[in-house]
């Protein structure tokens, strides 16, 4: 599935410069750290905006994948939304855009916690994830690129160990901060919607080899100022209003069980808007149930057959409660 596919940084490189070159007209603002590590800011002091959160998108893909911006078709709640496709799911959602690598400094009122997402997890390696998913990227001339749901700069020791990890020195190093409650913050987490899926497709225990492509769309939700209720609308962009389409090898009854096990509602946490859950919850989100995190309506197509198999539903109604 990976033996062919070269430096999932390389791929990204042009666009990470591209959104480098472009920072003024895009509303972000790039600094080097003391050390030389190359920061994008994407919403902390400066507006950032939609299009950097698409492109952010993009390079969290590591350029594997598409993210454009579409006039919804299907939900009266939003009048836009955003479709991610890939030709190589497994790699672009679970290798490079999924926020697995956790990233810690400090202690107390000056710790630093952030999950890193982007081609630098797949240089690194740290996350037992890749113990499944066969791929490295060893490319030694290659930049990394991470990016971090935060708001703050992360301190000089992390930035350090960061790059030592990833292999390269601290200048071609590039991390992009998109806090949550910016526009530019909330565009790049809908655009998982895909890679919710493919992590839910996983949880299941269903055969990564056998995700041969993949599609996704959701909705773009407002922003807001605090935290909880920008992190709460992301959520329901995907859970009550994303859709995905998985196209599988493999047998009919497989399919069949993915697509019935993977939508949100599957879960019984399902029902209200996130924010509301997770203050329940006791703000752990280890105490959510973990089949919650899906998309709201899924197909699966099974390759081997031809045959489609669909289960979820899109829900307004609890939309229109999240983003109102």
């Amino acid at each position: 599935m990976t033996a062919m596919i070269p430096s999932l940084n390389r791929l990204a490189a042009p666009l990470v410069e591209d959104l480098v070159r472009r920072a003024p007209e895009l509303r972000l603002a790039v600094t080097r750290a003391e050390n030389g590590v190359r920061l994008v800011d994407a919403g902390r002091q400066v507006a950032g905006g939609i299009e950097a959160g698409r492109l952010i998108a993009e390079i969290c893909l590591g350029g594997l994948g598409r993210v454009e911006i579409n006039p919804a078709q299907t939900s009266p709640v939003w009048p836009w939304e955003l479709s991610v496709a890939t030709a190589q799911p497994v790699l672009a959602c679970l290798g490079s855009q999924y926020a697995g690598w956790s990233l810690a400094h400090g202690e107390g009122k000056e710790a630093f916690f952030a999950l890193g997402s982007g081609p630098a997890r797949a240089r690194a390696g740290k996350e037992e994830l890749f113990r499944e998913i066969p791929y490295r990227d060893h490319a030694e001339d290659a930049p990394a690129c991470l990016v971090l749901e935060t708001d703050k700069i992360p301190p000089l020791p992390l930035l350090d160990k960061i790059a030592r990890d990833c292999g390269v020195a601290p200048e071609d190093l590039t991390l992009i901060l998109t806090p949550t409650s910016s526009l530019a913050g909330s565009v790049q987490v809908v655009a998982r919607v895909l890679e919710v899926a493919l992590h839910k497709a996983h949880f299941l225990g269903f055969p990564l080899a056998h995700i041969v492509d993949g599609l996704g769309t959701a909705p773009i939700c407002p922003p807001a100022p605090d935290f909880l209720t920008a992190m709460g609308r992301t959520n329901d962009a995907i859970l009550f209003g994303g859709r995905v389409h998985l196209f599988v090898a493999g047998e009919d009854a497989a399919a069949e069980d993915l697509a019935r096990r993977m939508p949100s509602s599957a879960s019984a946490d399902y029902g209200q808007p996130f924010a509301q859950t997770f203050k329940a919850a006791g703000y752990d989100f280890y105490k959510i149930d973990p089949l919650l995190f899906a998309p709201a309506r899924v197909t699966v197509t099974c390759l081997t057959s031809g045959r489609s198999f669909h289960a979820g539903q899109l829900d307004p109604s609890l939309l229109e409660r999240s983003f109102a």
